[in-house]
């Protein structure tokens, strides 16, 4: 009988503890008749679960290696790249993507953090208003409450008194235990009551509380609790005498802190970063793109610019060869041949420089394309199969189109949006804390009293039934009302949330203008662009045929050798020139996709890709010059 009530308390006791799912998932666990414990696995699934809740979660290791892509790019010295093998690299090793890489998971992290109740901490980039904690930065909603102790169960006056359940617990339930053990020894001063003069009492107590809020506004907590109470007194009814007590409490918000907003303001908002953390990811990702974009352009013109350099070298040589020629023939005076020897002192130092130039150009790209340099890539030289794009007039997008495709594609503007709505989040969540504070709560409890006589010997497991079962009950319910006079602090808050939302709405407008002003820039950077690379190209033709005439006229002997190498410096730098005006519009390209928010559309860049650092589908490469290499595996 006595094991019967035991076990019949201990069920009741996991019942209390284990929430019903949990609870039928160890039903599920436990082995059945003529099994040899095949279903251990499922059991032992669950108490990992369950363990793993306390244990430091592994993250994948840091791999600050390059990949293999760019090996496989470097053949005899040399990488060759196009600018979708440069955008490939960059994704899958630029550094600053790879920080920014995180971002995203920091948003995971807020979310996690949230349901559980507590403030999100935030990330660069997302706001988390401050209209959404009550008194203190980082203040979650969770509300903090006690359980009921033994009540007046064994004791020698019952009867209740006044009774007020508040809010309690957190979205994580919560459960806790205390277990203790005391003996204490006492001196009476009357025999009346004990019939002993010093008494000695053992008393092991246990108690436990489950609480939980709900995400409407309701909280609950349910306590169980039990004391063996021994005593050398000779006037007791149970010697020893086990005390229990079950209890459960309720309360629900009525006005302040009803309802799931209220309650959900920092989950929203941490969904809703999610969204940010995306748009601040892409952001890097476009910032990284066209730095990469203008850095391979830039060593393109570098290298345009060395090809210059070698080709004036190489005509300075042969018109001084030619000097020496004529000079030793009679037809021209020795200072003609050091103009010409000047020239060429000029033009190997023009050289020299655009080499440097090269090699800096070189390495500033490289830097963007690994993550660390190697032996190989340090020795390795740049060649770049991509030429500059010449204007195509399907460059020049329609204005109200590419004002349209910025407004919605821009992922800075787009983080605008989310901020807002996190702003306006925090607008309705103070307007529902000026309401006043006024909760109902109800209240049951059930004691249980029994232990050893002369005659009966019972124990913990009566008492506990005696709780369970309602022998002894104690109801209780009300309602709690607070009124803050005059209210002032919620009103500041909600006016402070109200300025803040219209601050950020001008900001919101402030920015939109500014993208706007950068498309139009853009459009006019194209036009300026292209007039510049047809004057620009107008004007090497013309400096060549000028330059070609004074070499002819030269040769007849109606010019100086002073003529024909101003025709050459004329020439040198209209073809520089040419070479900036090239570059110029190819930059503005790129200018004009990051201005609509196209880069990566325009570029074929997965999201996907770039947040994982593996490139499945190659980029594309821009303005339909030629295509791709093959995409290394």
């Amino acid at each position: 009988m006595n094991a019967a009530r035991g076990r019949a308390a201990m069920l009741m006791v996991l019942c209390l503890y284990f929430p019903a799912p949990q609870m039928a998932v160890l039903a599920q666990s436990q082995p059945g008749p003529g099994t040899a414990g095949g279903d251990v696995p499922a059991k032992t699934n669950l108490v990992s679960k369950f363990v793993n809740q306390y244990r430091e979660k592994d993250l994948p290791g840091l791999v600050l290696e390059n990949t293999l892509r760019l090996d496989s790019l470097i053949h005899d010295g040399k990488l060759e790249l196009t600018l979708a093998d440069a955008l490939a690299l960059a994704l899958e090793n630029s550094l600053d993507i790879a920080t920014q890489r995180y971002v995203p998971a920091f948003a995971q992290t807020d979310v996690l953090r949230t349901l559980s109740g507590q403030a999100a901490r935030g990330f660069t980039g997302a706001s988390i208003p401050g209209g959404l904690s009550a008194g203190a930065l980082g203040v979650g909603v969770s509300a903090s409450g006690t359980g009921s102790g033994v009540g007046n169960a064994g004791g020698i006056t019952g009867g209740g008194g006044a009774v007020q359940v508040g809010p309690t617990g957190n979205f994580d339930p919560a459960v806790s235990f205390n277990f203790s053990w005391d003996r204490a020894t006492s001196p009476l001063n009357t025999l009346q009551v004990a019939g002993v003069p010093n008494v000695t009492g053992q008393v092991t107590a246990f108690s436990g509380t489950y609480a939980q809020l709900l995400h409407q506004g309701a909280s609950y907590s349910v306590s169980m609790s039990g004391q063996r109470q021994s005593s050398t007194q000779q006037f007791l009814r149970f010697n020893p005498a086990v005390v229990t007590r079950f209890a459960l409490g309720l309360n629900q918000p009525l006005l302040n802190s009803f309802g799931r907003l209220p309650n959900e303001r920092f989950i929203r908002v941490a969904r809703n970063n999610l969204k940010v953390a995306e748009e601040v990811f892409m952001q890097q990702i476009i910032t990284t793109v066209v730095q990469v974009e203008n850095t391979y352009w830039d060593l393109a013109a570098l290298q345009e610019n060395v090809g210059v350099a070698e080709q004036s070298l190489a005509v300075a040589q042969q018109l001084f060869k030619d000097n020496q020629i004529r000079l030793e023939i009679g037809t021209m005076s020795p200072l003609d041949v050091t103009s010409a020897e000047s020239e060429v002192a000029a033009r190997t130092r023009d050289l020299t420089l655009a080499q440097t130039n090269l090699q800096t150009q070189e390495t500033t790209l490289k830097s963007l394309l690994a993550k660390r340099f190697t032996p190989g890539l340090d020795a390795s030289r740049i060649v770049l199969l991509d030429r500059m794009p010449e204007p195509r007039d399907s460059d020049l997008p329609d204005l109200q189109s590419a004002l349209a495709t910025a407004m919605k594609s821009r992922p800075d503007l787009r983080q605008l949006e989310h901020n807002l709505l996190n702003q306006d989040i925090a607008v309705r969540h103070t307007a529902n804390a000026l309401l006043p504070s006024t909760n109902v709560f109800g209240f049951y409890a059930g004691s249980g009293l029994e232990g050893d006589t002369v005659d009966f010997d019972t124990g913990a497991g009566d008492a506990v039934l005696q709780s369970f079962k309602g022998n002894f009950p104690e109801y209780a319910g009300g309602v709690t009302l607070s009124i803050p006079f005059r209210n002032r602090l919620a009103q500041a808050d909600n006016l402070r949330s109200q300025y803040e939302l219209k601050q950020m709405q001008i900001d919101y407008q402030s920015f939109r203008n500014q993208v706007a002003l950068e498309v139009r820039k853009a459009i006019i950077g194209l036009i300026q662009g292209k007039a510049q690379v047809a004057a620009a190209h107008e004007a090497v033709r013309l400096a060549r045929e000028i330059y070609e005439g004074e070499k002819n006229r030269l040769d007849a002997g109606v010019s100086t050798s002073y003529q024909v190498i101003l025709r050459e410096r004329d020439l040198i730098a209209a073809r520089q020139a040419d070479v900036v005006a090239v570059v110029g519009y190819s930059k503005a390209m790129v200018e004009m996709d990051r201005a609509m928010g196209a880069t990566l559309g325009r570029n074929g860049i997965e999201y996907a890709d770039a947040l994982s650092g593996t490139v499945t589908k190659m980029p594309v490469t821009p303005f339909g010059m030629r295509e791709s290499k093959p995409e290394v595996k």
